[in-house]
């Protein structure tokens, strides 16, 4: 059986609406919601490196205890991270009790 594009439509619009419900659930058990051009992250802990190499400059991330936002992946919980990254990052700290 094959799925035209209005299947494929839809059922990434359910999965996407799965990931939305699983973040308003587990936004409380974080600290840190970070941005980058590729993913959203909610982290306890961040490091964030500012580098430079041949004239380029990018930013190194170190998250903790982290949650991402992630369609494809099966597991969105993960122990560390390491993100480089050449444009830019938002990294906001939430307050406690703070909804988004």
């Amino acid at each position: 059986m094959s799925m035209n594009e209005e299947d494929l439509e839809r059922y990434e619009s359910q999965v996407e609406l799965q990931i939305y419900k699983e973040y308003r659930d587990v936004l409380p058990m974080f600290r840190y919601v970070v941005e980058t051009e590729r993913r959203f992250y909610l982290a306890n802990k961040v490091s964030l490196q500012t580098k430079s190499s041949d004239g380029t400059t990018f930013f190194e991330l170190e998250l903790e205890d982290a949650w991402v936002w992630d369609m494809y992946r099966p597991a969105r919980f993960l122990q560390n991270v390491r993100v480089l990254s050449f444009r830019d990052v938002n990294i906001e700290e939430l307050e406690p009790g703070t909804p988004l």
